[in-house]
């Protein structure tokens, strides 16, 4: 879509104070569109104020709006007068006392719920866009492999969806609550597609590990995890180690690469509808600690130990076929997180032989 015909145009992004939420934030004000955009507290300064500044003289196309996944209800005035709507927010965790759910994915599929109505009841929205996970993708096989346990499709592809019946190594139960919560709301997400009458056309998008850069004044989990190897953290190289068995490979995709996808969804025409894979790059763990190994031959890499799992590749690029184009590999992914890190103080600049800033 030409600037000229973004403007005038209103899109909504929830969560836009996160970390792919403020960097699509930017993309849309830079393309012109008017955005609506919603945090869970919009006094807070911290936030408000960063994506206030994101684009100089934008301002104006700028609407902040208060909501909360939890009570889905609140984001129907940022919905109002949108045509297209991206469904970014994350739900924290429900530990607050009086919560009227019993688990993240309850609360996450009754927002669905709410928000797809809401999206009817405006009469303007005409495609919702939604980042989904990989991590509710998994090629794992239900039935057992006699060697060792554990078997992979050949490949990974949109009919992937993971089972929690299937157990793997290093599965724990608070990551089988975030797929759950990741698993239900895309399924209910893409049922919209089915319905008598869709009033408009519903669009997800599985994401690899979003790393590469943050307009966000701290480096993301996501992005801490990309960079594990060089930082030693054993926590964050857990998660590396977890999607590793539960994909069959680490799903890399730049951050700058997911929101051009989501603006790509939005742009396409006539239609575009259902579920894409989204993800640059598919290597091992130890195709991650090889190129660290190079690009920092003086540092002490952290290694992956576990014999290597088979390599999942995708079966076919969905979004490539459709004509978007991945501006970002491995090796740019990981050498710009490295960057990231070391600007936000994650990883000692002077050791890695970059400047910090």
């Amino acid at each position: 879509m030409a600037e000229k015909e973004s403007n005038g145009v209103r899109v909504c992004v929830t969560g836009g104070a996160g970390f792919i939420g403020s960097w699509l934030v930017r993309k849309l004000l830079e393309k012109g569109y008017t955005v609506h955009a919603t945090l869970r507290n919009t006094g807070d300064e911290a936030k408000a104020g960063l994506l206030r500044r994101l684009v100089p003289g934008a301002a104006e196309r700028l609407r902040l709006f208060q909501a909360d996944l939890f009570d889905a209800a609140t984001f129907a005035p940022a919905i109002a007068g949108c045509q297209f709507v991206f469904l970014v927010a994350t739900p924290f965790g429900l530990d607050s006392a009086g919560s009227q759910y019993k688990s993240t994915a309850e609360a996450v599929v009754d927002a669905v719920h709410a928000i797809l109505r809401q999206c009817e009841e405006s009469r303007t929205v005409k495609r919702v866009i939604h980042t989904a996970s990989v991590a509710a993708a998994s090629p794992l096989l239900e039935e057992e492999v006699p060697a060792s346990g554990v078997g992979y499709r050949d490949f990974i592809d949109e009919s992937c969806w993971t089972s929690l019946n299937v157990d793997y190594p290093l599965r724990s139960a608070h990551f089988d609550k975030y797929i759950l919560s990741k698993l239900q709301s895309e399924q209910e997400l893409l049922s919209y597609n089915n319905g008598e009458s869709p009033a408009f056309e519903v669009v997800t998008l599985p994401l690899g590990l979003v790393a590469g850069d943050t307009v966000l004044g701290r480096a993301p989990e996501t992005v801490e995890s990309a960079v594990a190897p060089v930082s030693r953290s054993e926590p964050y190289f857990g998660l590396l180690r977890i999607l590793q068995q539960l994909l069959g490979s680490l799903p890399l995709v730049h951050v700058d690469d997911v929101c051009d996808a989501l603006v790509f969804c939005m742009e396409r025409r006539p239609s575009v509808a259902g579920r894409f894979l989204c993800a640059a790059a598919y290597p091992t763990i130890h195709d991650v600690v090889a190129h660290y190994a190079s690009k920092f031959p003086h540092l002490d890499i952290l290694k992956e130990t576990t014999e290597a799992v088979a390599t999942v590749r995708p079966a076919r690029d969905r979004l490539g076929e459709l004509g978007f184009k991945y501006k970002y590999g491995m090796e740019e992914i990981l050498d710009s997180s490295v960057a990231c890190a070391a600007r936000l103080g994650s990883l000692d600049a002077s050791k890695l032989g970059l400047q910090k800033g």
